[in-house]
């Protein structure tokens, strides 16, 4: 995939301004900017960048409302189930960007944090042909040096954010993905995702394949999980009936845990700070040069951004600047005379 390389104040202030165009306040326009932002930074494109067309179609058709307002539906002393009312994700409710970035927003306060969420209907259940749960990621950030521990991932074998990834390269499936709506195995991104949205059949394998073999059902079983932790315990709907007659309907769980709870709390973060080292200075595959635990990666992947950019795909270019024509924003002012090449792209305004 063809990428260009921006500086973040530059993405920032874009993504910011194009946010208040919308109708968001300022505030508002910071923190969505955030989540977004800090996804291209961690490498996890799917959730980048390239989410803009999808929340400015969610927007225009109503599926997220501007002016929704949280309202608490029951509250105990720890826990609390709120009504986020199809607002925009990273401030209330629906699609909320990367579920690890509200886990670390736990670490920063020296709590361990969890976050799960459903979403439209991606994951095929083991044995079945139609997409019943959503990629139903689980997130969880725990206190460490030298960086937190971060495990942020689906509970499908990719994201349908990765399938639009490969739809834009135009590029074919890796075999193991995916399913068309018999059930059967399908490299077709334009196909399966196609499918998604008419709930025709098909979707997405959850982690382990479609078959036991490899252990679906345990992929299965771990967005069932993430399931209960956000749409059965907060009495929401679930991942199958999401989306539908006009309503996002997406659930999200967040925990934060007081690690003083079990102890001293540096005492436990340097004890896992030590077995963290240890799995990092384990035994190396033949042909391995590192092992990585999780949360390094995206540190690294920092590192990079801040010397050479923001990677962002040409194509999602090509969609901001549709975006900001439609806004009435000056898209050079931002970026300068950039020569993108829409002969071959349909409009996301068409």
């Amino acid at each position: 995939m063809a990428h260009m390389y921006f500086q973040l104040p530059v993405l920032e202030k874009f993504v910011g301004d194009a946010f208040q165009a919308f109708g968001f306040t300022k505030d508002e326009s910071a923190i969505i900017t955030d989540v977004l932002l800090t996804a291209d930074m961690y490498g996890i494109e799917s959730h980048g960048m390239q989410r803009l067309s999808r929340y400015d179609n969610g927007l225009k058709s109503g599926l997220i409302k501007l002016d929704a307002n949280p309202e608490v539906v029951f509250e105990t002393p720890i826990s609390a189930v709120i009504e986020g009312h199809d607002g925009m994700g990273q401030l209330i409710g629906n699609h909320y960007g990367i579920a690890g970035y509200y886990a670390l927003m736990a670490v920063k306060e020296g709590l361990v944090g969890l976050s799960t969420t459903n979403s439209e209907a991606i994951m095929v259940p083991t044995f079945a042909s139609k997409a019943m749960l959503g990629s139903n990621p689980l997130a969880v950030a725990v206190p460490a040096d030298p960086y937190p521990f971060f495990f942020d991932a689906s509970t499908t074998v990719v994201t349908r954010g990765k399938l639009e990834m490969y739809r834009k390269a135009e590029k074919e499936l890796p075999d193991g993905w995916a399913l068309n709506k018999y059930g059967n195995p399908s490299t077709d991104a334009e196909d399966v995702l196609k499918n998604i949205v008419a709930k025709a059949g098909g979707g997405i394998m959850p982690l382990g394949g479609s078959t036991e073999k490899l252990g679906s059902h345990k992929g299965y079983g771990y967005g069932m999980l993430v399931e209960l932790l956000s749409s059965i315990a907060s009495m929401g709907i679930t991942s199958n009936h999401t989306h539908m007659n006009g309503k996002g309907g997406t659930c999200h769980g967040f925990i934060a845990l007081d690690p003083a709870i079990f102890g001293d709390p540096d005492a436990l973060k340097e004890h896992f700070s030590t077995f963290l080292q240890e799995l990092r200075d384990a035994p190396k595959a033949e042909g391995a040069e590192r092992i990585y635990t999780h949360g390094e990666k995206e540190a690294l992947a920092v590192e990079r951004v801040k010397e050479n950019g923001v990677p962002v795909d040409v194509k999602t270019v090509i969609e901001m600047k549709q975006m900001a024509d439609h806004l009435g924003m000056d898209f050079t002012s931002y970026f300068g005379d950039i020569d993108l090449d829409t002969s071959t792209f349909s409009s996301i305004y068409s």
